[in-house]
């Protein structure tokens, strides 16, 4: 699968399928940053986040599973809301973190599964402080761990998550959505960079894939295409 750079504009291309790709996706998408809050969804023209089957999978191709696998790589843990884990059938990845944002603590129904070399304890629960010790007795003996955020009356604030996360030495985050979480961290402000990949899909979207109420000022950093109509923006939040 070939991918060209446009944006800027020097029409370099590599095959993303050899390790020399994987390389020059890498230091596109490399960031020196000791912390930052990324956004990485996925998107058909018409704004849905899911394909036909009712998931990104079906939206998704080999080009952004690449782009996926390197900016997880960059990140120290992948900040995901409970109903995605619930829908997508999440793999816990082998180098960063995964941290499930639950109000509940149910992940019943849940996929997770493990990438080659990844190990339950890699799993946090970011849960509010008010049902914390509820939930820790209820995940624990499964290796988990559980992350109490102060709440306000059962409702987490994206930058008290943030700031849990900080806590524990996680301060580069790829938050991977759903839509309403992914909505909760633009509006608060805490993302410094999205990454949306943008598929050649007409699919019905009953729900935009990222629900904001507000404009968000952002620069174009990147972009990517493949022969296949799929492009990858990398947004830069104005200062």
């Amino acid at each position: 699968m070939i991918v060209t750079e446009v944006v800027p504009r020097t029409g370099a291309s590599t095959d993303v399928t050899s390790d020399e790709g994987r390389t020059w996706i890498a230091e596109r998408y490399a960031r020196p940053d000791p912390a930052y809050v990324r956004l990485n969804m996925i998107t058909s023209l018409t704004g849905s986040a899911a394909g036909s089957d009712g998931t990104s999978e079906t939206l998704t191709n080999r080009v952004d599973r690449r782009i996926l696998g390197v900016l997880r790589a960059d990140a120290d843990v992948v900040v995901v809301g409970a109903q995605s884990v619930r829908a997508e059938g999440y793999v816990v990845p082998r180098t960063a973190r995964l941290a499930i944002v639950t109000g509940s603590g149910d992940l019943a129904g849940h996929r997770l599964s493990l990438e080659a070399g990844a190990s339950p304890d890699r799993v946090l629960i970011v849960c509010p402080q008010s049902r914390a010790d509820e939930i820790a007795a209820r995940v624990l003996p499964h290796g988990v761990q559980v992350v109490a955020v102060p709440d306000d009356g059962g409702r987490l604030q994206p930058a008290a998550i943030v700031a849990a996360l900080a806590e524990r030495g996680l301060r580069r985050l790829v938050c991977e959505g759903g839509p309403t979480l992914a909505a909760q961290f633009a509006e608060a402000g805490l993302i410094d960079e999205y990454c949306v990949t943008v598929a050649p899909a007409l699919e019905p979207a009953a729900h935009a894939f990222l629900p904001v109420q507000r404009r968000l000022a952002t620069d174009v950093a990147g972009m990517l295409v493949d022969e296949a109509g799929f492009s990858y923006l990398r947004l830069r939040v104005r200062p």
